[in-house]
């Protein structure tokens, strides 16, 4: 006769699982991304003449004559140019002088003093110690000046900053343009977003009889101006908030706050511009 069989109940409470085993050596720091190579030390002269192609310069000085294309960054103390260098990556030095055309693909870092005469050209955000341009400067992100800014020409930055600005000629700057002192005279179309500085002096170009008959005439526009003084001619503002205001010939405010010192007959101050009719169409 086959013995009973037996069921077992299961537990109440099921085994606890075994805890993982605790490690034995020391903690491990977590991980660092890594630290990027420091670039090559500056060493000795480079003198380029004709068509030449690097890889990279690093160099206590570079001079270029002719037409010089780097693919990646450029280091030198300073740098001469005579003609045309294109840089791939950035570009940093003590001191430039580029007499024809600089096009850098990256930032831009200058000690001291940057001179260009010609076409300058950057992607990346440009500083420098001192700016000084004769010719055209188009520059893709913001720039940067510890002491002047100096234009003879035209410029195009998203924001400019600097502690005197003097402009003879063209500005787009759509962002900010910030400094203690900006003095510019405006000879083409330009426009220039939000100015911050103690003085502000805006002279665009009074439009004689013959410019008027064939619509010769530049077209200043600015958006918004905050100073201690703003001094106005032949340019068009928005908003203007200043202690004191001059309102000089042909020039145009909608808005103002602050204390009008001076006015010329032919300005305009309110939230609508006058616009003479075409010549030969008066009555």
């Amino acid at each position: 006769m086959a013995a009973p069989s037996t069921t077992t109940a299961p537990s109440a409470n099921p085994p606890t699982p075994a805890a993982p085993p605790r490690p034995t050596g020391p903690p491990v720091a977590p991980s660092k991304p890594p630290v990027p190579a420091p670039p090559p030390p500056r060493a000795g002269r480079l003198d380029d003449r004709g068509v030449v192609r690097h890889d990279a310069v690093h160099a206590e000085r570079w001079t270029v004559h002719g037409t010089a294309k780097v693919i990646g960054e450029a280091d030198a103390g300073g740098v001469e140019v005579q003609g045309t260098v294109v840089i791939g990556a950035g570009l940093t030095a003590d001191s430039v002088r580029a007499v024809g055309t600089l096009d850098v693909g990256g930032p831009i870092g200058v000690r001291t003093t940057l001179r260009a005469e010609g076409h300058l050209r950057s992607r990346g955000a440009v500083e420098v110690g001192d700016l000084e341009v004769r010719g055209a400067a188009r520059l893709s992100a913001d720039l940067r000046s510890e002491r002047f800014l100096r234009v003879r020409g035209s410029l195009a930055a998203p924001n400019v900053r600097a502690t005197e600005i003097d402009l003879d000629g063209a500005a787009e700057v759509p962002g900010a343009l910030e400094a203690d002192r900006v003095d510019a005279r405006f000879d083409r179309d330009s426009h220039l977003g939000r100015i911050r500085a103690r003085s502000v002096r805006l002279r665009g170009r009074v439009p004689n009889v013959v410019d008027r008959a064939f619509f010769r005439h530049a077209t200043v526009s600015v958006e918004r101006i905050d100073a201690d003084r703003v001094e106005l001619e032949a340019v068009t503002v928005t908003f203007v908030r200043a202690p004191e205001i001059v309102v000089g010939r042909d020039a145009s405010v909608a808005e103002v706050e602050g204390k009008i010192v001076r006015r010329h007959p032919s300005s305009h101050v309110g939230p609508e511009s006058r616009t003479p009719p075409p010549y030969g169409l008066r009555r």
